[in-house]
C-alpha cells in the first residue's frame, strides 16, 4: 500500500473511533507499520480535522523519521513502537478508551473465559496490563509483556489495545473486545458467572484455527 493511502486509512479509522463509541473526543490513537517504521496519529488533534500530512512517521525506535513533519506523535508512541519491535507479525495497533473495557480496567479485571469468543484475542482470557503513567516507557514494557501470545489486552485504569495484521483487523478486534466487555459487565451485574474450563477453551482455540473465511 502506498504511504498516502495508509495515511488516509489511519484517518478514516481514527474517525471511526468516535463514531463507533470506542473513544470520545481526541482520546485514543492508531498506528500502522510501514516500510520506514510506523505511521501514527498526532497528539491532541480532532480526528475530523486531520489531513494525511498530519500523520506522523516514526522509526521503530521512536525517532521522527522526517524533519519536515510539524506535528508531534500520539503521547502513547512508546507502546506502539514497543509492540512493533516485539511482534513482527503485527502491522496495526488500535488504542481506545471504550466504556465497558475501561470500566473493567478501572476495577482491575481481566476478561476471563465467560464466553468462548474471548479466544478471539488469542488466548483463554483477555489479560490486563498493570498500571503505569500514560505515555511512558514503563507502560510500554507492561503492554509488551502482557501482549505476549495475545492480540488484545486491557490497560489498568486506562483503556484497551487491539492488534492486527492490518488496520481493519485491529479495529474489528477492538470492537469485538468492547462487545465482550459489555457482556461481561452485564453478566457480573446478574451474579455468579459460569466460566468455561481450560479444557473447554483448549477445544475452542483449536477450532478457531479453522474459523472464518479462507481466501
Amino acid at each position: 500500500m502506498k504511504d498516502s493511502e495508509l495515511r488516509q486509512q489511519l484517518i478514516d479509522y481514527a474517525i471511526q473511533l468516535n463514531r463507533s463509541g470506542l473513544s470520545a473526543g481526541k482520546s485514543g490513537n492508531i498506528s500502522a507499520r510501514c516500510h520506514e517504521g510506523l505511521l501514527i496519529t498526532p497528539t491532541g488533534m480532532d480526528y475530523h480535522e486531520l489531513s494525511p500530512e498530519d500523520i506522523v512517521l516514526l522509526t521503530l525506535e521512536g525517532g521522527q523519521a522526517s524533519t519536515a513533519q510539524n506535528k508531534l506523535p500520539s503521547s502513547e508512541w512508546h507502546f506502539h513502537c514497543g509492540i512493533y519491535q516485539a511482534r513482527p507479525d503485527i502491522h496495526a495497533v488500535v488504542h481506545a478508551h471504550p466504556t465497558h473495557s475501561t470500566a473493567l480496567a478501572c476495577t482491575g479485571r481481566a476478561i476471563p473465559a465467560f464466553h468462548y469468543m474471548v479466544a478471539v484475542a488469542g488466548g483463554k482470557q483477555i489479560p490486563i496490563a498493570p498500571y503505569a503513567l500514560f505515555g511512558t516507557e514503563e507502560l510500554s514494557r507492561h503492554v509488551v509483556d502482557t501482549l505476549q501470545g495475545y492480540q488484545a489486552c486491557l490497560l489498568a485504569n486506562h483503556g484497551m489495545i487491539a492488534l492486527g495484521g492490518n488496520l481493519r483487523a485491529a479495529f474489528n478486534l477492538a470492537v469485538e473486545v468492547e462487545s465482550l466487555a459489555q457482556q461481561y459487565c452485564q453478566a457480573l451485574a446478574l451474579g455468579k458467572i459460569q466460566l468455561l474450563t481450560d479444557q473447554q477453551m483448549d477445544k475452542v482455540m483449536e477450532k478457531f484455527k479453522a474459523y472464518g473465511q479462507r481466501v
